[in-house]
Order: structure tokens, then C-alpha cells, then sequence
């Protein structure tokens, strides 16, 4: 037991060193789930540069339509990219997970439920730290997440950033400024941000009537409660 609690007090210290070490400072997506029409520029940004290799396979086709004000039609013609598929249907993406596994050494991961388990800071400044390491596979590293297995899908609009002595990413040759950049960025995690929780705006509202409910409750139970115990006073 002594022994136990020795090499546990000696490894204490590394597993801080490692936490600290892995802290990355993340920028403020600033998300707004009212804005539809970022949402839906996000869907757009999701489906043409993502949905080849990751899905939102818990979402479907409709209820996104519905949600962020696209018709049936807009959403079979231009955000719909398997032709064999019904607007009922799941979003799945396009790729086979066996050969995505063989070609990335993993099958992508479904990304509904990425903007809960990481949170909307991390995927912002995920998608804005791409820089060039000819040492990876697809030449591109992560500040975020380093050694990521993934190719820069947005390059053709950030362009590709090099990292400076002083740890700061330069990007050149993009189609965007860095404003525009930023924007698409914004669009696609809110878009995540929606699709990990659709019913969020829902619920916020549905609280609020709670809130009121419970508060009018509150005065009559207290009224309710002096008059039977006045004459007990």
C-alpha cells in the first residue's frame, strides 16, 4: 500500500506537466442559433467540404429543412448529394466506413453530437489552425489537435498557414480573407452546434414559461398558506 501511494504522489506532477502542456487557448465562436441563415450557409459549407467523409447521422434530411426554413425542394436539390436518397432519410455520409478506415487509418467519426462532447470553441478554432507539416501524410498538422489524420478540407478557402517562430499561424494563397474565413468557420460550427442539440432554442423558450409557471405557483401557494394559517397565529 505504501508503495502504491508513493508512485502515485510521484506521478501527480507529470500528469500536471502533461495537462498544462496540452492546453491550447480557444477562440470564441460566438455562435447565434437564431441565425438562420448562418445555419444554413453552415449546412452548405457541411455538406459540400465535409459530408464526403463524416456524417450527421442522427439528424434528418427534413427535420433540418424544417428547423432552419428550407424547403423540401432546396434541401433534395442542393444540400442532398446521393441520389438514391429520400428526404426522410438519416444524413449519412457518402463514404464506406471500411474504406475510409484503410485510407485515413480510421473511419472518420459521425460528427452530430461533436459540438457536445468538445464544445463550440474547440471546432472554431479547430478548423482555423491547420498549418503545413510535410512530415504528416496530407502534409497539413493541427494546433488544436496535433498529429490529426485528416487533410485541411477548407485550404481552398483559408489558404495554407505557415507556422511562425513565434507559434502564430500565416496563411496565404486562400480564396478568403481572413474575415470571410472566420465567417464560414462560424457558419459550419453553428450548424455542429445546432445538430448536437436541435431542440436547444425549443427548450430555452419551453424554460422560461416554466420559470413563469413556477413563480405564479409560488405566489398563490404563499397566499394559499396565510390564510390557513391565520388563526393558528
Amino acid at each position: 500500500m505504501k508503495k502504491l501511494l508513493i508512485a502515485l504522489v510521484t506521478l501527480v506532477p507529470s500528469l500536471a506537466f502533461a495537462a498544462g502542456g496540452a492546453h491550447v487557448h480557444l477562440e470564441s465562436a460566438n455562435v447565434d442559433l437564431k441565425d438562420k441563415e448562418s445555419l444554413q450557409r453552415g449546412l452548405d459549407s457541411f455538406q459540400h467540404y465535409c459530408s464526403g467523409c463524416h456524417s450527421t447521422q442522427y439528424q434528418r434530411y427534413n427535420r433540418v429543412a424544417e428547423d432552419l426554413g428550407i424547403s423540401v425542394d432546396d434541401m433534395r436539390n442542393k444540400y442532398m448529394f446521393n441520389a438514391d436518397a429520400k428526404v426522410g432519410d438519416l444524413m449519412e455520409n457518402a463514404i464506406p466506413e471500411v474504406d475510409a478506415a484503410k485510407w485515413f487509418g480510421a473511419a472518420p467519426p459521425d460528427l452530430t453530437l461533436v459540438a457536445r462532447v468538445r464544445g463550440e470553441d474547440w471546432i472554431y478554432t479547430y478548423l482555423k489552425s491547420f498549418y503545413q507539416d510535410e512530415t504528416r501524410p496530407f502534409g497539413v498538422n493541427n494546433t488544436v489537435f496535433p498529429s490529426v489524420a485528416m487533410p485541411h478540407v477548407l485550404q481552398e478557402l483559408q489558404g495554407l498557414q505557415v507556422k511562425q517562430e513565434d507559434g502564430s499561424l500565416v496563411a496565404t494563397g486562400g480564396k478568403l480573407t481572413a474575415e470571410e474565413y472566420d465567417q464560414v468557420v462560424r457558419d459550419i460550427t453553428g450548424f455542429l452546434v445546432y445538430s448536437g442539440e436541435p431542440v436547444k432554442l425549443e427548450r430555452e423558450s419551453l424554460g422560461w414559461w416554466v420559470m413563469g409557471f413556477l413563480f405564479i405557483f409560488f405566489i398563490v401557494a404563499y397566499l394559499l398558506k396565510k390564510e390557513y394559517w391565520k388563526d393558528v397565529h
